[in-house]
């Protein structure tokens, strides 16, 4: 009899920590969850270019096209059609997960947190963080640790974390802000932790190649930024939870 309750409360337990693992992961490998009842939405629908613009402007130019159910962003020559894609709405306390994917060579980057005010700020990068996204191999940009593939661009990063797939596969990446609490996950590895805005948090950007740009990193809440940098570079399955 003691033996079959043992049993039985191991089953039990077992239990339990598999429910606690189901609640706690979700979108498949290379995914996390903040565990929280806030429902997932859709930033991109595979279809139409809702909820976005080009920064500073009313429209999405042509150097985004929606290609076969991802956002494809290409090099087009026209100023005026050519832009970091932003959403329409701010965030605060987030968990976003998106899929992606270059061409050789490509760079591009996720931005969070973008003040829109081109009176004050031309790019989105003079207020946004941005976590990297870039073809590790043969990109210019892939001299310093904190400018691989998964890093938070300038300030934090490093090699034996940024472990992007090869050109032309997906790869997953995560950005968590909960309540100044950042961490940035690529393929399932945890790439960058750190605490926005207390004085760490400032030393790193006084270090950095944001230091001239005053409106940098200190804004709370802010749009989503698709850069444009003259390359070909996909996305897609962007999705965004409310963590307040």
């Amino acid at each position: 009899m003691i033996r079959l309750i043992t049993i039985a409360g191991m089953l039990i337990f077992l239990f339990i920590i598999a429910s606690f693992k189901a609640s706690t992961v979700s979108g498949g490998e290379g995914f996390t969850e903040v565990n929280n009842k806030a429902k997932w939405k859709k930033l991109f629908d595979g279809k139409t270019f809702d909820g976005w613009h080009l920064y500073g402007r009313n429209y999405v130019g042509s150097s985004w096209k929606i290609d076969d159910g991802t956002l494809h962003v290409a090099p087009v020559n026209d100023r005026a059609q050519r832009g970091d894609l932003v959403t329409n709405e701010e965030y605060e306390n987030f968990d976003l997960q998106l899929e992606w994917k270059v061409a050789k060579s490509s760079n591009s980057g996720v931005i969070f947190y973008v003040h829109e005010d081109t009176a004050k700020y031309k790019e989105t990068y003079f207020t946004g963080p941005e976590m990297q996204v870039l073809d590790n191999i043969d990109a210019d940009d892939n001299k310093k640790e904190n400018h691989l593939a998964g890093s938070l661009y300038d300030l934090l990063g490093k090699a034996a974390d940024s472990k992007p797939k090869k050109v032309g596969e997906w790869n997953k990446s995560e950005i968590i802000s909960d309540h100044g609490q950042l961490k940035i996950y690529l393929n399932g590895t945890l790439v960058v932790s750190t605490i926005l805005w207390d004085e760490n948090w400032n030393k790193m950007v006084a270090n950095s190649k944001f230091r001239t740009m005053p409106g940098f990193g200190i804004y709370k809440s802010g749009r989503i930024a698709l850069q444009y940098h003259g390359h070909d570079v996909w996305y897609k399955n962007i999705r965004i939870k409310n963590l307040n």
